[in-house]
């Protein structure tokens, strides 16, 4: 049984090893050198799931990073994989930080305006009373509309909006509060702890006591957190669960594991959580994982979870949806997933991690081609209409209304009739935010 393998797990790179395609010679040519890109090919010969897609004929010196090589080379069907310093790693997954002022936004009123989809505790933009659904109208005394036609016209760049990532780095930002209300005050950038728990609260609605947890990520952090907020659900003695993952784009899957554990135990206990299928390579490395709580200590039992979704839903958020499927209702309401049923062992690589594609997941019930997403089972369109949890928010709004009625509502259902409809294919491509800052 296989407990620790991670979305982006860390493996030390043991060797190489040969290959069966006719292409063999360059494989081991790429693996008998030591410069970072003949590493990194020699690694993807060898363990990338599809590395039957790998060019057969491959001057590696022609290009200038690892990160080059991988996208010229990477299989058509692979959105994911990707490389980086160990430095940029450790502060995203381990250490749980970034240099920044601590907001992610989107564009937003034909682009004169930044409006805010989450805010990080740690950061200064939160403690000056920066929110989710605010709009930023100016930065540094000149207009969002200017800043951001100058930054497509290539005229500027993020650092001459937001300044250079050097501590203490400070530019005034001037935002608008849903009601209208105008703030002012200046943003000084620092090391900045990316809180994944980005909101938990109770209602009551009718008769029963609902929780609502919005999860942006499953890093080492989430264990804590995620400890903190079920065991607040349990005071609380909550009846339903909403769980929000719009924004998630993925991350450990030992963390994934724990969330689900903690929502379900009962209805869990000793099932399969995941399997792992790998490349014809590396058939000895399939393994089953079951269901376990980690680092939880509370779980609340639920025989159903409704989840919040958007393209923004990636990875280890699918799992979670996926895992529990067999076991307990899943209500998902919102948007179609990012549509990633595989994973990657990622692996040091001199001052690198290279994080490729090297399994495919499925649950107890052998499902797991969900290339092209999971389909709500109420699609609302997502929308920031102001802070976590107001009445406004569709995706919240329609959970709430299946709490109340059992069934998705007529907005929901139209749309699911509209999608039924529809001729063309998905663009299955992740909805990405504007850059953190």
């Amino acid at each position: 049984m296989r407990t620790l393998i991670l979305i982006t797990a860390l493996f030390a790179l043991s060797g190489c090893g040969g290959s069966s395609r006719d292409d063999a010679a360059t494989a081991t040519a790429a693996c008998q050198r030591t410069d970072i890109n003949s590493q990194v090919f020699c690694a993807l010969q060898q363990d990338y799931l599809w590395y039957r897609d790998l060019p057969e004929d491959i001057n590696l010196g022609a290009y200038t990073s690892p990160a080059a090589m991988l996208n010229a080379v990477a299989a058509p069907q692979d959105r994911y994989s990707y490389i980086t310093t160990r430095q940029e790693y450790e502060d995203r997954f381990v250490n749980a930080t970034f240099f920044g002022y601590g907001f992610s936004s989107v564009r937003a009123d034909n682009n004169t305006a930044l409006q805010i989809a989450y805010v990080y505790d740690d950061g200064s933009a939160a403690q000056n009373g920066l929110r989710r659904g605010d709009k930023i109208s100016e930065i540094e005394g000149v207009s969002v509309a200017q800043w951001l036609s100058r930054l497509d016209a290539g005229t500027a760049t993020n650092n001459d909006v937001y300044g250079p990532n050097e501590a203490g780095v400070m530019r005034n930002f001037v935002w608008q509060k849903p009601d209208n209300t105008e703030l002012s005050a200046d943003f000084i950038k620092t090391d900045v702890t990316t809180n994944t728990v980005l909101h938990r609260s109770v209602s009551t609605q009718g008769d029963k006591r609902v929780g609502y947890l919005v999860f942006n990520s499953f890093i080492e952090l989430s264990e804590t957190e995620l400890e903190q907020a079920f065991s607040y659900f349990a005071q609380q003695s909550i009846d339903e669960l909403i769980l929000d993952l719009r924004y998630n784009g993925g991350g450990y899957i030992r963390v994934a594991n724990q969330l689900s554990t903690q929502i379900a135990q009962n209805f869990v206990r000793d099932q399969v959580f995941i399997k792992y299928r790998y490349n014809d390579k590396n058939t000895s490395q399939n393994s089953t994982t079951l269901f376990s709580l980690g680092k939880g200590q509370t779980s609340l039992n639920l025989e159903r979870v409704l989840i919040l979704t958007t393209e923004g839903s990636c990875s280890a958020s699918e799992m979670v949806i996926n895992s529990l499927n067999p076991f307990i209702e899943v209500v998902q309401v919102g948007e179609t997933t990012c549509g990633k049923p595989v994973g990657m062992q990622s692996v040091y690589i001199d001052d690198y991690v290279l994080s490729a594609i090297n399994f495919q997941s499925v649950n107890a019930l052998d499902q797991g081609d969900y290339f092209d997403g999971l389909i709500p089972n109420c699609p609302v369109a997502d929308a920031i209409t102001g802070d976590w949890g107001v009445a406004g928010d569709a995706l919240y709004a329609e959970a709430i209304s299946y709490i109340a009625s059992g069934r998705c509502s007529d907005v929901a259902v139209s749309a699911a009739t509209m999608q039924a409809k529809a001729v063309e294919p998905r663009l299955a491509a992740p909805w990405v935010l504007n850059n953190e800052q």
